[in-house]
């Protein structure tokens, strides 16, 4: 069940949007401004979030709000690693979801919270335990990055490579789950509080692990699941054959879908972080993505987003 869409992920990091090409946000504003309108116009009840802000920063969000993104999104969401990356506390999350709690009478959703095994396996697990306490009515969703590790023989999508310091290995031992798929320590404490929590995972084109991931969260129990379609992947030979199949395997649970990733060919730069040269072709991307999945799998509109409208 399709129940919100998000629009782009960490647009303000710049392992996902490149700030020397859009120095003042405008490409990016009005491209969510058009893709939050072919939404709408497509499933006027779905819920379409800001994609997550990573670092949480306030004037970022004045930013996009002074060009008129706001009136395009129902839901805004934050992402924090404070063990791992952000340079901040984890008792701090409170704080930090509270600024832009005060910024907005929207919905802020936690859509991206997690701790890497990097260290310890006890320190992910402890983190696991201090983040819900933490959060656990504050906000009305956690979603836990991530259920696996990310294959060792991949690379992450990010701009900091192994040469800026060892915090790029952390993105390989974010999961509950190792490559291998056997639990680590965390598992056992996502369990004690799936309840509260719903799960990030992202899968990579004709990913393997899509078939025991779904077992998995069957198992633990998890509804809200959020993952993504890649605007580049589109342009693979077989991109919907595989769209269709992930959709269809994610079916039972409540998919909070992430478009993000500029295609090489149609960004101003060739990278994924690249603003595209036609903003108007990602909201084409996004209107297709919502009458194919919206239509085959329901929408499921949360009682929270619902309240903000």
């Amino acid at each position: 069940m399709l129940e919100a869409v998000k629009i782009w992920n960490e647009p303000n990091n710049k392992s996902h949007w490149d700030p020397v090409l859009d120095p003042d946000w405008a490409i990016f504003s009005q491209m969510t401004c058009l893709a939050g309108q072919a939404i709408a116009a497509e499933a006027p009840e779905l819920p379409r979030v800001l994609g997550g802000v990573s670092p949480i920063d306030p004037h970022f969000l004045r930013a996009l709000e002074a060009r008129g993104v706001m009136e395009h999104v129902d839901v805004l969401a934050v992402h924090g690693f404070p063990l791992d990356w952000n340079l901040w506390r984890i008792d701090e999350w409170p704080a930090r979801l509270a600024e832009i709690q005060a910024l907005t009478d929207k919905p802020v959703w936690v859509t991206e919270a997690g701790v890497s095994s990097f260290g310890a396996e006890e320190v992910q697990a402890w983190g696991l335990r201090r983040t819900v306490e933490l959060l656990a009515g504050r906000t009305p969703r956690i979603h836990w990055y991530s259920l696996y590790d990310l294959p060792s023989a991949w690379e992450a999508t990010t701009r900091h490579k192994e040469a800026e310091g060892s915090s790029y290995y952390r993105h390989f031992h974010m999961g509950l789950l190792r490559e291998d798929g056997t639990p680590k320590q965390a598992l056992a404490a996502f369990a004690e509080h799936a309840h509260d929590l719903g799960v990030c995972q992202w899968f990579h084109f004709e990913d393997h692990r899509l078939d025991d991931a779904v077992a998995w969260l069957r198992s633990l129990g998890v509804r809200k699941l959020r993952t993504g379609l890649s605007w580049a992947d589109v342009f693979r030979p077989g991109a919907l054959d595989w769209f269709d199949r992930q959709m269809e395997a994610l079916a039972e649970f409540d998919v909070t879908l992430t478009f993000c990733f500029t295609p090489e060919h149609r960004g101003i730069e060739p990278h994924h972080t690249s603003p595209p040269q036609e903003p108007a072709e990602f909201a084409d991307f996004c209107a297709q993505m919502v009458r194919r999945y919206a239509a085959a799998t329901g929408v499921s509109r949360p009682a929270e987003a619902v309240a903000a409208l």
